[in-house]
């Protein structure tokens, strides 16, 4: 197939769109270069690439394409805090807008990489597909509305399918090192402590990004009628890890480092375990090969190969939202997050 992919070069995207080529798809990527100068490793891969923002896309730059892997967000919830009009734009608006061209350039397969986070705080409960939706911040709400909104527009002719993912974490050449394992081990490696700012009770389903990825490419080759206008929470029971755990198993691979919980009052208590049951009965031939310790082992191995420093660890160019700030206070994006001038993004 011809794959449309947005976000193609961000944490995500940059090992999805490999993946998707080695399995002899094509790939045309979008993406507006936010994250440019923030490489970790060397990318797999050089992938043709229409470089727009999200909210620029023309029915012209569909044509031709089989399917649609939407990726393109803005990706974490203090982003949404600076300002909740690009949430709104750019993953609500531009997520629907997106859906609308690619039907009427008669794309029929299109995947929303989607969210378990709209379920809410769930102290207990076990949330399947049908558990009930309470977003509590703009980033999830934004999750929440294009997935209603692009379900109505399904039809014969267009096949929505909505791929909910925990906590993803494993190397990516454009690393982020503000989600939960990637910051730990990160930690462990450059200062010897693995930190909780809480107790290191709450849950998340937390999955590598290499299994996410190949559950996208396997989903975007089933048969419609398996997958058509329809949401999976994207992985399998057995990624259900309280954080403390995860830190645990951080100290034990990193030589010499120590578990440290600080307690802090206004540490970010969300906790819930995700049910995957519908992701495997559906898909019974799939299986996600990665595991919390063989992924601690990947970043630390990964992180000593690069000689990962404090400095690095700490750097805004591995933090979305201290990014983002930054092309900001540098003038390169304006205040509706686009580029000021051409070629501002290199």
């Amino acid at each position: 197939m011809r794959v449309f992919m947005t976000g193609h070069e961000g944490y995500i995207g940059s090992v999805m769109a490999p993946l998707f080529i080695q399995a002899g798809h094509e790939v045309i990527g979008l993406d507006t270069g936010y994250f440019a100068q923030c490489t970790l490793v060397p990318p797999a891969l050089e992938i043709p690439t229409i470089r727009k923002d999200l909210r620029s896309v023309e029915l012209s730059d569909l044509k031709g394409c089989d399917a649609v892997v939407h990726l393109a967000a803005l990706s974490n919830d203090p982003i949404g805090n600076l300002n909740t009009q690009w949430t709104e734009e750019i993953n609500f608006q531009g997520s629907v807008r997106l859906a609308e061209l690619a039907k009427a350039a008669g794309i029929r397969r299109f995947l929303f990489s989607s969210s378990c986070i709209m379920y809410g705080m769930s102290a207990t409960a076990v949330v399947t597909e049908e558990s009930p939706l309470d977003p509590k911040t703009d980033y999830a709400s934004s999750k929440v509305k294009a997935e209603r909104a692009i379900a109505q527009l399904a039809d014969k002719g267009f096949s929505p399918t909505f791929l909910r993912n925990g906590t993803v974490y494993g190397v990516s050449p454009r690393m982020r090192f503000d989600t939960v394992l990637n910051n730990l081990v990160g930690a462990a490696v450059t200062t010897g402590t693995v930190s909780l700012h809480g107790d290191g009770s709450p849950w998340r389903p937390v999955a590598h990004i290499e299994d996410i990825s190949r559950a996208f490419l396997h989903v975007v080759e089933a048969p419609i009628d398996r997958v058509h206008n329809q949401a999976f929470n994207n992985g399998e029971n057995g990624m259900n890890h309280q954080i403390l755990e995860l830190a645990h198993v951080v100290a034990d691979t990193v030589p010499g480092a120590a578990v440290e919980c600080l307690g802090s009052p206004d540490a970010d208590q969300r906790t819930y375990k995700t049910d995957f049951s519908k992701f495997a009965r559906t898909f019974p031939d799939f299986r996600f090969r990665w595991n919390i310790r063989t992924g601690a082992q990947e970043l630390y191995q990964a992180f000593k190969g690069v000689g990962l420093t404090p400095d690095d660890f700490t750097s805004q160019r591995f933090t979305r939202l201290k990014w983002l700030r930054h092309l900001l206070e540098t003038g390169r994006l304006d205040a509706s997050l686009r580029w000021q001038v051409e070629g501002a993004r290199v």
